[in-house]
């Protein structure tokens, strides 16, 4: 499974980007919004999870992981 970043947390990443540019303190999102992002970090969480494993039961060959955030 290749990771990529979602909608959910690039679009939060662009609106906490668009609030410090814009110098701003407060930022709200709708129930399902938050809902939404939660979701996206579990699959990513559950992503590292299984990638520890991998790393834990194959301790003496070399795998390469590449993670690329976009934007983020």
């Amino acid at each position: 499974m290749d990771y990529k970043p979602t909608l959910h947390i690039t679009t939060f990443s662009d609106k906490v980007r668009a609030l410090n540019q814009l110098r701003n303190n407060e930022m709200r999102m709708s129930a399902a919004e938050a809902n939404n992002l939660h979701a996206d970090i579990t699959v990513m969480l559950a992503e590292i999870a299984r990638l520890h494993l991998l790393l834990q039961n194959k301790p003496n060959e070399v795998i390469e992981v590449e993670l690329d955030g976009g934007k983020f």
